[in-house]
């Protein structure tokens, strides 16, 4: 080899080693699409790829094909380009690489974008076991399943970052496949909101439809709220059903979850109703399947996370069993307060429990496990003793154990009359009229005394011991006047303290001074006032004039009077 070509060798040599250097020192580029990258059936969708201010021209690659899939010149200010898809199909599905061109060389390819198309099968079913609803911090495992026998299912979380996990399918017990992931532990910072796809291993980038979202409920420790049927707790086929949950704490939003169900709990603004907060949830028309039990939760718009649950709520759909039991009751349907009553519900048929309910009201039935006897299943159903509260009309149903919630026919109304339950009432009545009688009896004898007290002159005093005995025969002289004593004054002005009674008849125990009376009313009827004492103690200040001789008028006395109440 002359010196000259070996030159020549050396140079080329150390020319490619340096094109080599520069171009594993260009920036690896990045690619992406948007909106997503796991685009609908009949969609568009863009798929960026950017580099650096020197790229001269990008290309797309789509793995499995030995040619550029699409090349671009880079858009201002140079650093990117865009691949553009307008309608989305599964020959537009699979993995791209990009990279791009610039006066040193080829950058190496980008990481793969897988890109995925949706809705080429038919929607797989998503569920929370054993509920939707996670206390925080706990766990739950979500199940995908479909009647389709796809290979692989695929979980994504909703969010700004779409997170995925692939699980291999498994044969379902129910038939179809299913897969099982384990979710946890969740926090009522973040939202928890599901959907699940399915695909065949030959295709991994043609996915099916979604699945419904589903959306964990992550229950904390506010007030719970309550949960109750504005028709009762037990229904039938067909009718309408209101679910109302309540709380007196403002939240912005209601959830009602059914237990073992596994679909996403039922969501409902708030509805203000007197003063409280709450939702009214409509299961209308009942259907057998409504039958379960139910609870509700609360919660704020600003915050991922939900009250405590509500206290449960079964409700219970009669009629869904072939047969009817009866119902009778011991010792009959009229009872007195205060007796022993047994309902007695029996079927010919083979129960596992018996429910008594009470029509119109809103606590559970009561339950009992069934007893064989005679032949026949039954339940004693007892209320000792017996109020004016159990008066009413019931109905007994049968069910079995398999089918909690599912209930026979109703059997025949029985109604309940209780008698003598207002006897309390009549006691409470007496007892209240003797006791204001008594006070009334009380305040008379109060009043009666304080005016015996008023009528005695203050300030009298006993008279000396030498004047007793005249005081004595003057009280008594006065006394026999008192009772009825009417005197004829001339002055028509009577003293002040003395009421007048103008009569036209006087009445006196003395004859001779009632004709006298009686005479000098029929010659002066206008000089003579006639006065009724009552009540006054009459003391004459002057002595008694002499006594009248027989046959001759009695002289007039003159008799003043020092009237003074008692």
């Amino acid at each position: 080899m002359t010196p000259a070509l070996t030159a020549l060798l050396c140079l080329g040599l150390s020319v490619g080693a340096r094109t080599q250097v520069q171009a594993g020192t260009l920036p690896k580029p990045t690619i992406w699409a948007e909106p997503g990258s796991v685009i609908p059936q009949g969609t568009s969708v863009t798929i960026w790829c950017r580099g650096s201010l020197e790229a001269q021209e990008y290309r797309l690659y789509k793995k499995g094909n030995s040619e550029t899939w699409d090349r671009q010149k880079p858009l201002e200010p140079g650093d990117k380009a865009k691949f553009s898809i307008r309608y989305m199909t599964d020959v537009y599905a699979g993995r791209y690489l990009c990279s791009y061109r610039s006066p040193t060389g080829w950058s190496e390819p980008s990481d793969p974008l897988e890109l995925v198309v949706t809705g080429l099968h038919s929607k797989p079913s998503l569920i929370a076991t054993p509920s939707p609803v996670v206390t925080s911090g706990g766990n739950v495992t979500l199940q995908c399943g479909s009647w389709v026998g796809f290979d692989r299912f695929i979980l994504m979380k909703e969010g700004e970052r779409q997170t995925s996990w692939t699980r291999d399918s498994q044969p379902a017990p129910s038939g179809g496949s299913q897969a099982m992931f384990p979710v946890g532990p969740v926090t009522p910072s973040l939202r928890w909101t599901f959907r699940c796809y399915g695909c065949y291993s030959n295709t991994p980038q043609v996915w099916s439809l979604p699945s419904d979202p589903l959306e964990l409920v992550v229950s904390g420790v506010s007030g719970k709220p309550s949960l109750l049927s504005q028709q009762g707790p037990v229904v039938t086929s067909g009718q309408s059903l209101t679910l109302q949950c309540r709380s007196d704490v403002g939240y912005d939003r209601f959830a009602l979850s059914k237990e073992g169900a596994g679909d996403p709990p039922r969501r409902l603004g708030r509805q203000p109703h007197a003063g409280l907060s709450g939702a009214n949830f409509d299961l209308d028309p009942v259907r057998p399947s409504h039958g379960g039990r139910y609870t509700c939760y609360g919660g704020q718009n600003l915050s991922s996370e939900w009250s405590a649950p509500s206290d449960p709520l079964d409700i219970l759909v009669a009629g869904q069993l072939p047969y009817k039991p009866s119902l009778s009751v011991q010792p009959g349907p009229t009872v007195t307060s205060g007796e022993n009553v047994t309902l007695l519900c029996q079927l010919w048929s083979s129960v596992d429990t018996f429910l008594l309910s009470k029509e119109g009201a809103a606590d559970p039935p009561l339950r009992l496990r069934s007893k064989h006897r005679a032949g026949q299943h039954q339940a004693e159903f007892s209320m000792s003793p017996v109020t004016s509260a159990h008066g009413g009309t019931y109905r007994c149903y049968g069910l079995v154990s398999t089918s909690p919630y599912v209930l026979s026919q109703p059997s025949d109304p029985l109604e309940l009359l209780v008698n003598g339950s207002h006897w309390y009432l009549y006691v409470l009545i007496g007892v209240s009229v003797a006791f204001v009688l008594l006070l009334g009896l009380l305040g008379l004898l109060l009043v009666r005394h304080r005016r015996r007290g008023k009528g005695r002159k203050p300030g009298a005093a006993d008279p000396e011991p030498k004047d007793r005995g005249l005081q004595d025969s003057s009280s008594s002289a006065a006394a026999d006047q008192e009772e009825s004593l009417y005197a004829a004054v001339q002055d028509t002005q009577p003293e002040e303290g003395v009421e007048l009674d103008h009569r036209q008849n006087a009445r006196d125990e003395d004859p001779q001074g009632l004709t006298r009376a009686q005479a000098a009313t029929s010659h002066a009827p206008s000089d003579v006032t006639y006065a009724q004492l009552n009540r006054l103690t009459l003391r004459r200040e002057t002595s008694a004039s002499p006594p009248s001789q027989p046959g001759k008028p009695p002289a007039e006395p003159n008799v003043y009077a020092a009237l003074a109440l008692r």
